[in-house]
């Protein structure tokens, strides 16, 4: 039954953010090649229920090909990441492609962010199991406890070290809040969590 109520407010909260965000979204997507030249949309490979890849979709916040010269952004004065893409990433607005991905079923609205497959293979086989049983999510509690994310590994000399050794243990033990406990009750309180951390931010 949670599954299922899960499920059917996936695609209801999605259909409706879709709608009622569609002004600001077309907004964006004017904006951002304004600012810089390429894709609106940047297409990424990430690691899915059952250990399947899927391209997740975000708005584009970094200049073309920046992920070639690493996958951690950090802080908000990355020079990779562009003048929008600073203001998009502060207020999450990034993600809101994310809910084409909800609707696809690739997704949910909460569950343990999608890593690329870098990062995933270090994840114990155990670890393995239990976060890649579900399906990723926009938001987790992992999300909202992690929301400053970036500044955090822009005040450590090896951003990405720390990120395996430090940040991604903990944010697996964070998920598992979640993926232990899947009700729908929970589902509703990490969502009302999130916007609640939005608005404050």
């Amino acid at each position: 039954m949670n599954k299922f109520l899960i499920r059917i407010f996936d695609i209801l909260f999605s259909i409706t953010g879709l709608i009622v965000l569609s002004p600001v979204m077309i907004i964006i997507a004017i904006i951002i090649p304004l600012d810089s030249k390429g894709s609106v949309i940047f297409r990424q490979w990430r690691v899915g229920k059952n250990n399947i890849d899927f391209r997740l979709f975000k708005f584009r916040t970094m200049h073309i090909d920046a992920d070639r010269h690493g996958l951690i952004t950090v802080g908000m004065k990355d020079p990779r990441v562009t003048r929008t893409g600073v203001i998009l990433r502060r207020y999450k607005l990034d993600e809101l492609p994310q809910l084409f991905n909800v609707m696809k079923g690739q997704m949910s609205l909460v569950g343990p962010r999608p890593e690329v497959r870098r990062y995933t293979e270090y994840f114990s086989p155990a670890e393995q199991m239990i976060v890649l049983s579900v399906k990723p999510g926009i938001t987790d509690i992992a999300s909202i406890e992690y929301s400053l994310e970036n500044e955090l590994l822009s005040n450590v000399s090896d951003p990405e070290k720390f990120y395996v050794n430090e940040v991604l243990p903990a944010k697996v033990k964070l998920n598992r809040i979640f993926i232990e406990n899947p009700t729908f009750g929970n589902y509703l309180r990490i969502i009302f969590r999130t916007i609640g951390k939005l608005i404050t931010h």
